[in-house]
């Protein structure tokens, strides 16, 4: 039976009850032919002798809405029961009425539905597509699509990356043959031609056939995700089974392109695997660079990298703006079950080591991490993402990705486990430039699972500065600017009295002591320990504003007394992030110098009545090589209240020339930039002349000391309150700097310390007492300067210690001395007399004995006297005479 309907419309008919057909479906077959033409006479413009045939049952009425405006009928079966029926109804709709197929307003979008390729039913063509504006639908939308067809979708946009994709429509291209609804169960959307051998369609990302076959489809249900080609082309192949049920609705896509999406800034291998460099962005005049997950369709098993390569002193740094975790509520049906269907992975290396991940993001378990700093240790990080689902199902993990690189510059060597700590020794250069971190990802810090307080710490990067004790080293250190931001503090500056614990920013300098391994202390007993010799500094400095005539001027100095120093940048966390991160300008700069060493000696004399100094220590060129150019800093220490003679002997320079070796005398009372005291070959007479070193002299200034000179009134502020608390130190600072063979310089620095007599009630000044008692620090008055005075000890010891002449070594007062202390024995014991009387019987039995012996001697001489003549008298006399001029001369001798 057959039946033709033409209208000058699209015709709608609708299917009622059709019943089953017996014979495994073949014996009756009913045929909806959409044709154009009129009358028998029409022509079949898919041009196909079969149309394909409908088959089965329904339980619900179904559309068949025509391409043309001619639709045939045809009813076949083999054998006709009266359980063989079905009916149907028809009418003719207009393009405005026919909403779901053409959409609002088709007469604006006359190609809505693409170009109907001349001579064929099905196959269009879609250019320039935008939103909106192209439907790539099955033949007969919204209702069931014809069967034994092939249709060709050629779909292309302006911009890429095309996009294929379903709004609100449902997908449904099955064409499963089964007699009935119970025995034809509706199948998800499957992906692979194993899956789909009835109806189906094929995407491929390019212009034909020929381009690379993204995936084939098939099933019911809502098409979970994108389909989108990596240009602007793509070719959709839609093929139906010559017989299937009359079910299948088939599908609605709109095309488009990925809006706003970024190219990657780098070199790309293959698909997706990526090289970024920091080349690359300064190439581009870029600071930072983007990727993004991948806006493309990717297949099962897909695997793409990104290799972030920095310059071999940075480290790079990954952010994530936006980053989402989905799940996919009604995936594409896939071969894989397993947990983790997709994951990106950040590896600290520049290759996938499992040993080094930093980070695995997982679509079944893993949350987002926005905004958080990915850091690798070296100069590359490897990111990885694997899907082994595909994105048929649409991508599971969402991430839009920037990196940047930082110079990771160290001047010092990193102490393991810290993030900024440098370490500076002896051995390795022996001078050198450093300040604060190049890496300004240091200034944000973050809180961790383990250490969620951590933000609110202190930012602390401390600088170590230490060597071998056998090498007496010590450190001089000049900071030449400080640059910190002016933030609002809690406490004004003016208040601020504690610059150790206070909030601002700062810089801390200090020598630790002995039981101070380097950083492992905490800060209270860093603090406690070390304000008596120390640095906190949280004003700026600049040295830019110095004289031409002084290099130095600006700067603050400082110098060890020991073999170790420590520097600390202590930033306040509420500030660090928002003033320093990716501020060029360094915080602090400073320059550092190692100096004394084995031809030195010790560094620090402890305080001593007198002392002495040898330069240098032949001892240590048997294991030292001679250096070329060398530097020493001697700090000889005083006792409180006394004074201090220094003077130098045997002084012998190389050359003339000052810049080959000079001698230079410092005190804590003046300026650490200005000697007291210089002299090298041409004047080194004026050593000799060195003036007495008052108490005054010696001991550091209340105010203003070496530590701060150069620094504003600010910085000595800082420094004020902490010296209120501690003693001030007595030195003298003696220097020698040798350029030239400093190892064939010889001197030799003797110094002794000199009290003040001390005074009555009445100011006067008291009378020295001439005593044998080592513990009176004033017994004797020096003979140049009766204002000064020395320990008995220290008087005729074969040392000089008075300045001037005569000085406590003369002979005179050393005979003075002598008999005054002899005199001046206590006699007030007990034992006085007895010691008296012994003392009167020994002096005369000497006298009785030598009158005696004189008296015998007259008598032998007077005999012989008479034997002989007056020659004999004359040599008498002459021997007399010899004998009191030998007398003479061995006194002197012996004295």
């Amino acid at each position: 039976m057959e039946l033709s309907m033409m209208f000058n419309h699209s015709i709608m008919v609708w299917i009622r009850n059709e019943p089953v057909i017996s014979e495994a479906l073949k014996p009756a077959l009913p045929h909806i032919l959409d044709h154009a033409g009129k009358g028998n006479a029409a022509t079949i413009t898919s041009k196909k002798e079969s149309p394909g045939s409908y088959c089965g049952e329904i339980e619900q009425p179904q559309t068949f809405l025509s391409e043309t405006s001619s639709v045939r009928v045809i009813f076949q079966t083999n054998n006709f029961t009266d359980q063989t029926y079905y009916s149907f109804d028809s009418r003719a709709e207009q393009e405005t009425q026919v909403y779901l197929r053409y959409g609002q307003h088709p007469e604006l979008y006359p190609n809505r539905r693409g170009l109907l390729n001349p001579g064929s039913y099905c196959d269009r063509t879609f250019k320039e597509c935008r939103l909106q504006t192209c439907y790539v639908q099955s033949p007969a939308y919204p209702g069931v699509y014809p069967r034994n067809l092939k249709c060709n979708y050629w779909l292309n946009t302006k911009n890429p990356f095309i996009r294929l994709y379903i709004q609100n429509e449902e997908f449904n291209v099955d064409g499963q043959r089964c007699e009935n609804i119970i025995t034809c169960p509706m199948r998800p959307i499957t992906s692979g031609a194993e899956y789909c051998p009835y109806d189906y369609i094929k995407i491929y990302d390019g212009k034909n056939a020929s381009s690379p076959e993204i995936g084939t489809f098939c099933g019911m249900g809502k098409f979970p995700h994108s389909i989108v080609g990596t240009s602007e082309d793509l070719f959709v192949e839609f093929v139906t089974s010559t017989a299937g049920p009359l079910l299948n609705t088939g599908f609605h896509f709109n095309v488009g392109n990925m809006p706003g999406h970024m190219q990657t800034a780098g070199d790309k291998n293959g698909t997706c695997d990526w090289i970024l460099s920091s080349e690359h962005l300064s190439r581009d005049h870029h600071t930072e660079g983007i990727f993004m997950s991948i806006a493309h369709w990717y297949p099962p098993h897909t695997s793409c990298t990104y290799h972030l390569l920095g310059l071999p002193n940075q480290v790079v740094r990954v952010y994530f703006p936006s980053f989402r975790v989905n799940s996919i509520e009604s995936p594409v049906k896939s071969d894989w079950t397993g947990d983790c269907g997709e994951s990106l992975t950040l590896y600290d290396a520049a290759e996938p080591d499992d040993t080094r991940i930093i980070k695995t993001f997982c679509d079944t378990f893993s949350k987002p991490a926005e905004k958080h700093d990915f850091i690798s240790t070296g100069n590359s990080m490897f990111i990885r993402f694997e899907s082994k689902t595909g994105s048929y199902s649409g991508s599971s993990l969402y991430y839009w990705a920037h990196y940047d690189f930082f110079n990771n510059t160290k001047f010092g060597t990193a102490i393991p486990d810290t993030v900024c700590d440098e370490e500076f020794v002896s051995w390795k250069p022996s001078s050198g430039y450093f300040r604060s971190p190049v890496n300004t990802l240091v200034y944000k810090r973050q809180g961790t699972v383990t250490d969620p307080d951590a933000k609110s710490q202190p930012i602390i990067c401390r600088y170590k500065f230490t060597t071998d004790v056998r090498l007496f080293a010590r450190i001089v250190l000049r900071i030449e600017s400080i640059k910190f931001k002016d933030n609002n503090y809690k406490t004004p500056i003016e208040k601020d009295n504690d610059c150790w614990y206070s909030e601002r920013d700062k810089l801390l300098v200090w020598e630790p002591e002995e039981i101070d391994a380097g950083f492992g202390l905490n800060r209270t007993i860093i603090n406690q320990s070390n304000t008596n010799n120390g640095l906190c500094l949280f004003s700026n400095v600049n040295k830019t504003r110095t004289k031409p005539s002084d290099p130095h001027a600006g700067e603050i100095k400082f110098v060890s007394s020991g073999n170790s120093l420590n520097v600390e940048l202590n930033l306040n966390p509420q500030h660090a992030a928002m003033s320093y991160f990716k501020y060029d300008v360094p915080l602090f700069e400073a320059r550092y110098e190692f100096v004394h060493g084995p031809l030195c000696g010790p560094s620090v004399i402890q305080p001593v009545d007198e002392g002495e100094l040898l330069f240098p220590r032949f001892d240590a060129m048997g294991f030292v090589e001679p250096p070329k150019t060398l530097e020493c800093i001697w700090e000889i220490r005083v006792h409180e209240d006394r004074d201090l003679w220094l003077h130098f002997n045997q002084v012998n320079f190389v050359t003339d020339d000052c810049q080959d070796g000079r001698l230079e005398v410092y005190l804590p009372s003046r300026s650490v930039d200005y000697p007291f005291m210089s002299a090298c070959g041409h004047n080194s007479t004026a050593l000799k002349d060195l003036p007495l070193l008052t108490s005054k002299d010696v001991e550091e200034a209340a105010v203003k000391s070496s530590s701060t000179v150069g620094g504003t009134e600010s910085q000595r502020h800082d420094n004020r309150s902490r010296r209120r608390n501690r003693q001030r130190r007595r030195y003298v600072h003696v220097r020698f700097v040798g350029n030239a063979y400093p190892h064939k310089a010889q001197f030799k620095i003797a110094w002794s310390e000199l009290s003040h007599l001390p005074r009555n009630p009445d100011g006067t000044p008291r009378a020295a007492r001439r005593t044998s008692d080592s513990d009176d620090e004033c017994a004797f008055l020096c003979p140049g300067d009766e204002r000064l005075c020395l320990p008995a000890r220290a008087v005729c010891n074969g040392v000089v210690n008075c300045p001037g002449a005569p000085n406590d070594e003369s002979p005179a007062t050393c005979d003075r001395w002598n008999h005054g202390s002899a005199a001046s024995t206590d006699v007030g014991g007990r034992g006085a007399p007895a010691a008296v009387a012994l003392f009167a019987a020994v002096t005369a039995a000497i006298v009785v004995f030598g009158a005696a012996l004189f008296a015998a001697s007259t008598y032998c001489r007077r005999r012989r006297e008479l034997l002989r003549s007056g020659r004999s008298a004359a040599s008498g006399r002459r021997a007399m005479a010899v004998s009191g001029r030998s007398t003479d001369r061995i006194y002197s001798t012996d004295y």
